[in-house]
């Protein structure tokens, strides 16, 4: 099971309802947090969860509100004796960043850290894969995946067709080669099927761009910057930002299974279901997070 729970749901601007921009993936034994906006900390208090818990960071784009809270986190592993690798991930220019950071608050004694530029596919094991891809922002910004791979199964009907017999062989097929049997080739692809995978997508502050169509592409979530209706394009153009009926389009044409949106300006708080209700008329499938909302995949 894959759980994302959303510390921070607003846009630039925190309010009374919502704080700055911060979500966690969890997955056997990971926890990812994707941006690290100001009081991030006191969300994982809120929410049940120790900071200490983090494996990675992936930052989307060096703005305030989505990285302030970083330099209070790194101070809370040291002082609680963290003894894994804190890995931050992020686009270009964030090695310059960090270390700028780290500079200006030396409060990481002790803790092992490791910083990389990204853009693709940049970490994989056994379980699962993250990849990149860049946005339009303004400044170097990126979006990301998580992957969980899925197993190689035989399709049982093919096989069957294929008169391929029972035995050794299919243990090639499994591991997805092909195999040759009698003097004919035998195609993987042709006789399997991937089971189980599941891709969330995380998209935050970006204009809309053929990138996001790429990396989103049958997502089984896709979370992405609502920050503001459709009658406000405009002013999201000027910004680089995203509509809520921008971001449905593009759930739609990409074909995922679930929309959730984030990142509201607080010029919403009294009316959050306008921004739902516009991206639900052209995918249903849509939901609006709020801070500590916990969602399942």
């Amino acid at each position: 099971m894959i759980k994302v729970t959303f510390l921070g749901t607003s846009g630039p601007f925190p309010s009374i309802k919502r704080n700055h921009p911060a979500m966690l993936l969890t997955y056997d034994g990971e926890n990812i947090l994707v941006d690290c906006g100001e009081g991030t900390q006191r969300q994982f208090r809120m929410a049940g969860i120790s900071p200490t818990k983090v494996t990675r960071i992936l930052v989307t784009h060096w703005h305030g509100d989505h990285v302030l809270g970083i330099p209070g986190l790194i101070q809370t592993l040291s002082l609680n004796g963290y003894k894994k690798t804190l890995f931050i991930y992020g686009p270009k220019g964030i090695k310059r960043h960090m270390k700028d950071l780290l500079t200006a608050f030396p409060s990481a004694a002790g803790i092992k850290i490791e910083v990389e530029e990204v853009n693709g596919k940049f970490f994989e094991n056994d379980e699962f894969y993250l990849e990149s891809k860049l946005m339009v922002h303004g400044i170097p910004c990126n979006a990301y995946c998580f992957v969980k791979k899925g197993q190689i199964r035989i399709d049982k009907k093919k096989l069957q067709k294929s008169g391929l017999p029972l035995g050794p062989l299919l243990h090639k097929l499994k591991e997805g080669k092909d195999i040759i049997h009698n003097g004919k080739k035998y195609l993987a692809k042709n006789l399997t099927y991937l089971a189980d995978s599941k891709k969330i997508c995380f998209v935050m502050d970006s204009m809309a761009n053929k990138n996001m169509h790429l990396l989103a592409k049958d997502a089984d979530a896709l979370i992405i910057e609502s920050t503001y209706d459709a009658e406000l394009h405009e002013l999201a153009r000027e910004h680089k930002h995203m509509t809520s009926k921008q971001a449905a389009e593009i759930a739609k044409e990409s074909k995922v299974k679930k929309l959730i949106l984030t990142h509201l300006s607080e010029r919403y708080d009294k009316d959050p279901l306008r921004i739902l209700s516009e991206a639900q008329k052209i995918f249903k499938n849509t939901f609006l997070a709020k801070d500590l909302d916990v969602f399942e995949v």
